[in-house]
């Protein structure tokens, strides 16, 4: 999602010695497909976008790949980037990595400053040694990273498998889904009161992009709308858009994971960027990705 994103804007802009390592070109689990990647196509600028990525639900059940993995594919590219001279790299994370009890809205330096959420505990952890990671190389050794931390994203690309789709997308397909299949009633993960931000993907390209040209410093740097909605109030305007008009139920014994989620911005403002996609907007586009798809698949 974040890669195609980031595609598409560096195309829009103009650049055309763009390189793709995805999975058919290199294995990024294998130190040795990395190191002759690197080595083959020589990068100048890096946007490491590649993570083993999920929803709740994914998370919980797979803690270990969460971990294993992320720590293992980051640490091959970065370490490759820095070996062979990449004048740049860009360590794109998450908003995960801050404490779950945050004072809200969430600053730069509240990053280290209590417990992890528990349900993404893996992710967050290897996200937090990238981070660490590239600041290390830039402390010792003078490597040009930057660390952008985007809120939850959404956007062209997203997976809508409910078994490990994030919460937007997975709401998406079962409102489009019950109104297609003439169903009384759409069932919630948690009691709806966690609330979070939500940011399109083409927003989070074009920030990463600015930052990317303008910005040479590794300590993290939030990237978000700067406000929040409850998942009561995101399923309210899912189903406003898809026109369902059953009735919504949550399941309480589903955990709701981090209560508050909304970061503080300000830092991007000063530095010029605002988002432009409203979440109305961004809504609509994913529920006609997801019929387009099904229509594709059926």
């Amino acid at each position: 999602m974040v890669g195609s994103a980031l595609c598409r804007r560096l195309k829009y802009l103009g650049y055309t010695n763009l390189l793709v390592a995805n999975r058919s070109q290199v294995d990024l689990m294998n130190p040795q497909d990395v190191k002759f990647y690197f080595e083959r196509e020589r990068p100048e600028f890096v946007f490491f976008a590649a993570a083993k990525v999920g929803g709740i639900q994914a998370n919980m059940q797979q803690p270990f790949e969460f971990l294993y993995n992320n720590l293992t594919i980051q640490n091959n590219v970065i370490n490759q980037a820095y070996q062979s001279g990449v004048k740049k790299f860009c360590f794109i994370g998450s908003s995960c990595i801050y404490p779950r009890q945050c004072p809200q809205p969430i600053k730069e330096e509240y990053f280290m400053t209590g417990p992890l959420e528990p349900t993404n505990e893996g992710y967050a952890l290897a996200k937090i040694a990238g981070i660490r990671l590239v600041q290390a190389l830039n402390k010792q050794h003078g490597f040009n990273a930057i660390c952008p931390m985007p809120c939850n994203l959404y956007g062209p690309n997203d997976s809508f498998d409910l078994q490990h789709s994030h919460v937007l997308s997975a709401l998406v397909r079962k409102f489009v889904d019950a109104v297609e299949e003439g169903r009384s009633e759409v069932q919630i993960w948690g009691t709806g009161i966690a609330r979070r931000e939500f940011l399109h993907v083409d927003d989070l390209a074009e920030a990463l992009v600015f930052l990317m040209n303008t910005h040479n410093n590794p300590e993290i740097i939030n990237i978000g709308c700067g406000y929040d909605v409850s998942i009561n109030e995101l399923a309210g305007i899912i189903q406003e858009c898809t026109g369902f008009n059953g009735r919504l139920t949550f399941d309480r014994t589903k955990p709701d994971g981090m209560l508050r989620k909304c970061l503080d911005v300000s830092r991007m403002k000063a530095l010029g960027y605002i988002p432009m996609i409203r979440l109305e907007r961004g809504i609509k586009e994913m529920i006609n990705d997801y019929k387009k798809l099904k229509r594709n698949t059926a």
